[in-house]
């Protein structure tokens, strides 16, 4: 072994462990044979959330469809890594899929967090229009374009993000005001606090639980669904339905990865994760609705807000006049397009 040291040797056991106790978690594998072609799918969601069972479901599509040839291999819970552990993973090739959100794709291509603007979207109405539609598709040409990464036609669902807290409940804009806050490791995201005065802390989303914890931060922003899943209820009080940001993820694939398989079971793959994506939006939207009186029961105290103030003390603070500057001109009027006018 190359620097056979007792260090060295260490140091080579440990990763050999990682990557066993990796395989051996892998929430699915297809075949009891080698396929032809095995692709590797990770995420950081709790094998419980919509994204994962409908993962799960898809790779035993694409097994079947393609009798065999492919695998799908999904690897939950940040089994993989970090957000960006696994982003810098599948630009490598290391992993073949990873479902990324706006704001941590905009560290890598500016455009990829534009859906992210604080207080656009109104509605679901107004976010599948532009996802599907014209804003979606000058995403994915940027990512294209810049990166050696594609994204597939349908993004997935994460839902609405709520603020969630342990020290006062938000229910006006001075409320955020000096609040430190876990936010995506996203310079967007953490613009659009410091459009409040709070105190945004990027940190990765396997650490925010145990943060939570400790007081580190006293809050975060998440859909409903993730903060029901991974429990954040245990060390939150206060959850208020700001429905600041639109979140959704990007299913990206690495390029030159997908290429080297044949057309046809190119075609079997990207039809199958777009159908899937499909059919998680309906879930995610279905879970979050239902899930205000699970955790009310639970403890965590729910309020409303008013919407209109906080787009306006956003708009005080020039946060959309910086980033309509920032996206420029034709990707702002892509937005504005389904958002109504918003600056």
């Amino acid at each position: 072994m190359p620097g056979d040291t007792l260090s060295g040797r260490r140091a080579f056991l440990k990763k050999a462990t990682l990557a066993s106790a990796a395989a051996a978690a892998c929430l699915y594998g297809t075949q009891a044979h080698a396929a032809e072609f095995t692709l590797k799918y990770g995420n950081n969601l709790p094998m419980s959330h919509p994204m994962n069972v409908r993962a799960k479901e898809m790779a035993q599509k694409i097994a079947a469809e393609s009798k065999g040839r492919v695998e799908l291999q999904v690897y939950p819970n940040g089994q993989l890594g970090t957000d960006t552990d696994m982003l810098s993973q599948v630009r490598s090739g290391a992993i073949d899929f990873f479902t990324i959100s706006p704001e941590v794709l905009g560290t890598l291509v500016s455009a990829g967090q534009i859906s992210g603007v604080g207080f656009a979207f109104k509605d679901y109405s107004q976010v599948w229009a532009a996802m599907d539609g014209e804003l979606g598709a000058y995403v994915r040409r940027e990512i294209a374009a810049r990166t050696a990464l594609f994204a597939f036609e349908k993004c997935w669902d994460n839902g609405y993000r709520q603020v969630t807290t342990s020290t006062r409940a938000i229910a006006r804009p001075e409320d955020f005001k000096g609040m430190k806050l876990r936010v995506p490791p996203s310079p967007l995201a953490t613009s659009l606090f410091r459009g409040f005065d709070a105190s945004p802390t990027s940190i990765n989303f396997a650490e925010v639980y145990s943060a939570l914890q400790t007081r580190i931060v006293e809050g975060q922003e998440n859909p409903l669904a993730v903060i029901a899943t991974v429990k954040f209820y245990e060390v939150q009080k206060f959850c208020s339905m700001t429905n600041h940001v639109w979140s959704g993820f990007w299913f990206m694939g690495n390029k030159k990865s997908f290429e080297r398989m044949p057309k046809e079971l190119q075609d079997i793959v990207a039809r199958n994760i777009n159908e899937a994506g499909l059919k998680q939006r309906v879930d995610v939207k279905a879970l979050n609705d239902s899930l205000v009186a699970d955790m009310k029961a639970k403890g965590l105290q729910f309020n409303e807000i008013d919407n209109a103030a906080f787009r306006a003390k956003l708009r005080g603070a020039g946060f959309y006049a910086e980033w309509h500057k920032k996206f420029g001109d034709e990707a702002w009027a892509l937005l504005e397009k389904y958002t109504g006018k918003l600056a």
